[in-house]
Protein backbone atom coordinates (compact mmCIF):
# COMPACT_ATOMS: atom_id res chain seq x y z
CA UNK A 1 0.00 0.00 0.00
CA UNK A 2 1.18 3.16 -0.86
CA UNK A 3 0.77 6.65 1.08
CA UNK A 4 -0.80 9.39 -1.04
CA UNK A 5 0.10 12.86 -1.06
CA UNK A 6 -1.55 15.78 -3.24
CA UNK A 7 0.64 18.26 -3.21
CA UNK A 8 -1.74 20.91 -3.41
CA UNK A 9 -4.54 22.90 -1.06
CA UNK A 10 -7.43 23.65 -4.05
CA UNK A 11 -10.19 22.55 -2.10
CA UNK A 12 -11.26 21.30 -5.49
CA UNK A 13 -8.78 18.55 -6.31
CA UNK A 14 -9.15 17.53 -2.71
CA UNK A 15 -12.84 17.29 -3.15
CA UNK A 16 -12.35 15.06 -6.58
CA UNK A 17 -9.77 12.75 -4.58
CA UNK A 18 -12.36 12.29 -1.58
CA UNK A 19 -15.48 11.91 -4.35
CA UNK A 20 -13.82 9.30 -6.15
CA UNK A 21 -12.90 7.33 -2.67
CA UNK A 22 -9.42 8.12 -2.41
CA UNK A 23 -7.33 8.20 0.81
CA UNK A 24 -5.17 10.95 0.96
CA UNK A 25 -3.01 13.41 2.72
CA UNK A 26 -2.74 17.19 1.67
CA UNK A 27 0.99 18.59 1.50
CA UNK A 28 1.01 22.19 0.10
CA UNK A 29 4.25 23.04 -2.04
CA UNK A 30 6.00 26.28 -1.30
CA UNK A 31 8.46 25.75 -4.31
CA UNK A 32 8.30 29.50 -6.95
CA UNK A 33 6.12 28.70 -10.02
CA UNK A 34 8.48 29.82 -12.33
CA UNK A 35 9.46 27.80 -16.17
CA UNK A 36 10.89 28.59 -19.28
CA UNK A 37 8.10 26.08 -21.45
CA UNK A 38 6.50 28.33 -24.09
CA UNK A 39 3.77 25.51 -25.22
CA UNK A 40 0.78 25.14 -23.03
CA UNK A 41 0.91 21.28 -22.74
CA UNK A 42 4.80 21.80 -21.25
CA UNK A 43 3.80 24.51 -19.59
CA UNK A 44 1.41 22.56 -17.10
CA UNK A 45 3.77 20.06 -16.88
CA UNK A 46 7.16 22.02 -15.54
CA UNK A 47 4.73 23.22 -12.92
CA UNK A 48 3.27 20.23 -11.83
CA UNK A 49 6.69 18.85 -11.46
CA UNK A 50 7.98 21.64 -9.66
CA UNK A 51 4.80 21.14 -6.81
CA UNK A 52 5.59 17.47 -6.36
CA UNK A 53 9.46 17.35 -6.49
CA UNK A 54 9.23 20.12 -4.27
CA UNK A 55 7.07 17.85 -1.72
CA UNK A 56 8.60 14.53 -2.54
CA UNK A 57 11.95 16.54 -1.30
CA UNK A 58 10.91 16.50 2.43
CA UNK A 59 11.34 13.26 2.49
CA UNK A 60 14.96 11.52 3.47
CA UNK A 61 13.11 8.00 4.09
CA UNK A 62 11.67 6.82 0.11
CA UNK A 63 9.25 4.30 0.87
CA UNK A 64 5.54 3.68 0.09
CA UNK A 65 4.73 7.33 -1.22
CA UNK A 66 2.87 8.44 -4.47
CA UNK A 67 3.42 12.40 -4.78
CA UNK A 68 0.76 13.87 -7.02
CA UNK A 69 1.38 17.70 -8.19
CA UNK A 70 -0.73 19.62 -10.23
CA UNK A 71 -1.22 22.55 -11.93
CA UNK A 72 -4.12 23.85 -14.20
CA UNK A 73 -4.39 26.75 -16.70
CA UNK A 74 -6.64 28.18 -19.06
CA UNK A 75 -5.60 29.14 -22.61
CA UNK A 76 -7.35 31.26 -26.07
CA UNK A 77 -5.30 31.33 -28.92
CA UNK A 78 -2.21 30.77 -26.71
CA UNK A 79 -2.41 33.25 -24.59
CA UNK A 80 -2.41 31.85 -20.83
CA UNK A 81 -5.61 33.17 -18.93
CA UNK A 82 -4.92 32.97 -14.64
CA UNK A 83 -6.49 34.02 -11.93
CA UNK A 84 -7.67 37.87 -12.48
CA UNK A 85 -6.12 40.27 -10.07
CA UNK A 86 -9.32 42.44 -9.94
CA UNK A 87 -12.56 42.36 -11.03
CA UNK A 88 -11.69 44.60 -14.15
CA UNK A 89 -9.38 41.85 -15.48
CA UNK A 90 -12.14 39.09 -14.50
CA UNK A 91 -14.22 41.15 -17.01
CA UNK A 92 -11.50 41.36 -19.76
CA UNK A 93 -10.80 37.45 -19.30
CA UNK A 94 -14.72 36.84 -19.60
CA UNK A 95 -15.64 39.10 -22.37
CA UNK A 96 -12.56 37.53 -24.11
CA UNK A 97 -14.16 33.93 -23.44
CA UNK A 98 -17.58 34.59 -24.69
CA UNK A 99 -18.62 32.92 -27.54
CA UNK A 100 -16.17 30.90 -28.21
CA UNK A 101 -13.89 27.99 -27.33
CA UNK A 102 -11.16 28.05 -25.19
CA UNK A 103 -8.56 25.00 -23.98
CA UNK A 104 -8.25 23.75 -20.31
CA UNK A 105 -4.69 21.70 -19.68
CA UNK A 106 -3.71 20.13 -16.54
CA UNK A 107 -0.21 19.35 -16.28
CA UNK A 108 0.46 16.49 -13.64
CA UNK A 109 3.37 15.06 -12.30
CA UNK A 110 3.30 11.49 -10.20
CA UNK A 111 6.23 10.19 -8.14
CA UNK A 112 6.21 6.64 -7.17
CA UNK A 113 8.32 6.38 -4.07
CA UNK A 114 9.80 3.39 -2.39
CA UNK A 115 12.83 1.63 -0.77
CA UNK A 116 14.20 0.88 -4.37
CA UNK A 117 12.50 3.00 -7.13
CA UNK A 118 12.23 6.44 -7.34
CA UNK A 119 10.04 7.15 -10.93
CA UNK A 120 8.33 10.51 -11.83
CA UNK A 121 5.08 10.31 -14.18
CA UNK A 122 4.24 13.61 -16.56
CA UNK A 123 0.94 14.08 -18.23
CA UNK A 124 -0.80 16.49 -19.53
CA UNK A 125 -4.70 16.53 -20.21
CA UNK A 126 -5.95 19.03 -22.61
CA UNK A 127 -10.16 20.15 -22.76
CA UNK A 128 -11.72 21.96 -25.13
CA UNK A 129 -14.63 24.38 -23.25
CA UNK A 130 -17.19 25.88 -25.30
CA UNK A 131 -18.74 29.25 -23.38
CA UNK A 132 -22.14 30.79 -24.48
CA UNK A 133 -22.23 34.21 -25.89
CA UNK A 134 -22.49 36.71 -22.34
CA UNK A 135 -24.33 39.68 -22.10
CA UNK A 136 -22.88 42.58 -20.50
CA UNK A 137 -25.35 42.18 -17.42
CA UNK A 138 -24.43 38.09 -17.14
CA UNK A 139 -20.69 38.86 -17.19
CA UNK A 140 -21.29 41.84 -14.19
CA UNK A 141 -23.49 39.38 -11.91
CA UNK A 142 -21.24 36.68 -12.17
CA UNK A 143 -18.48 38.64 -11.00
CA UNK A 144 -19.99 40.00 -8.40
CA UNK A 145 -20.84 36.19 -6.66
CA UNK A 146 -17.09 36.95 -6.42
CA UNK A 147 -16.40 32.96 -7.99
CA UNK A 148 -13.92 34.47 -10.61
CA UNK A 149 -11.52 36.12 -8.27
CA UNK A 150 -9.62 32.77 -7.54
CA UNK A 151 -9.87 30.73 -10.44
CA UNK A 152 -7.98 30.81 -13.78
CA UNK A 153 -9.83 31.95 -16.26
CA UNK A 154 -11.88 33.85 -14.01
CA UNK A 155 -14.77 31.41 -14.21
CA UNK A 156 -15.33 27.57 -12.05
CA UNK A 157 -17.26 25.33 -14.61
CA UNK A 158 -18.58 23.25 -11.07
CA UNK A 159 -19.87 26.75 -9.98
CA UNK A 160 -22.01 28.95 -10.69
CA UNK A 161 -20.81 29.51 -14.37
CA UNK A 162 -21.89 26.04 -14.85
CA UNK A 163 -25.03 27.69 -16.59
CA UNK A 164 -22.86 29.39 -19.12
CA UNK A 165 -20.87 26.38 -20.14
CA UNK A 166 -22.36 24.84 -23.68
CA UNK A 167 -20.14 21.87 -24.43
CA UNK A 168 -16.81 20.25 -23.59
CA UNK A 169 -14.98 17.84 -25.40
CA UNK A 170 -12.71 15.99 -23.21
CA UNK A 171 -12.38 15.60 -19.49
CA UNK A 172 -14.54 17.60 -17.29
CA UNK A 173 -12.71 17.12 -14.09
CA UNK A 174 -9.46 18.47 -15.92
CA UNK A 175 -11.33 21.59 -16.19
CA UNK A 176 -11.93 21.35 -12.76
CA UNK A 177 -8.53 20.93 -11.81
CA UNK A 178 -7.20 17.06 -11.59
CA UNK A 179 -7.46 14.51 -14.63
CA UNK A 180 -8.71 11.83 -11.99
CA UNK A 181 -9.66 9.63 -15.07
CA UNK A 182 -5.55 9.86 -16.44
CA UNK A 183 -3.90 9.65 -13.20
CA UNK A 184 -5.89 6.38 -12.46
CA UNK A 185 -5.01 5.11 -15.52
CA UNK A 186 -1.11 5.69 -15.37
CA UNK A 187 -1.18 4.25 -12.09
CA UNK A 188 -2.44 1.10 -12.86
CA UNK A 189 0.08 1.09 -15.77
CA UNK A 190 2.43 0.82 -12.92
CA UNK A 191 0.70 -2.02 -11.05
CA UNK A 192 -1.02 0.71 -8.40
CA UNK A 193 -5.14 0.68 -7.77
CA UNK A 194 -5.53 4.04 -5.93
CA UNK A 195 -8.95 2.88 -5.49
CA UNK A 196 -8.63 0.05 -3.70
CA UNK A 197 -5.46 1.37 -1.71
CA UNK A 198 -6.23 1.38 2.16
CA UNK A 199 -3.22 3.00 3.18
CA UNK A 200 -4.98 4.58 6.64
CA UNK A 201 -4.65 8.34 6.68
CA UNK A 202 -2.67 10.64 8.99
CA UNK A 203 0.67 12.19 8.98
CA UNK A 204 2.94 12.06 5.76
Amino acid sequence: MYKIILASESPRRREIMELMGISFTTIASQVEEVVVEKEPAKIVQALAALKAEDVAARFKKCKDKIIIGADTMVFYQDKALGKPKNKEEAREMLEMLSGKTHDVYTGVNIIIMNNSLYKSIPLSVCTKVLVSNLSNEEIEDYIQTGEPMDKAGAYGIQGRFGIYIKEIIGDYYNVVGLPISSIYEALLKEGINIRNNNYKSGIA
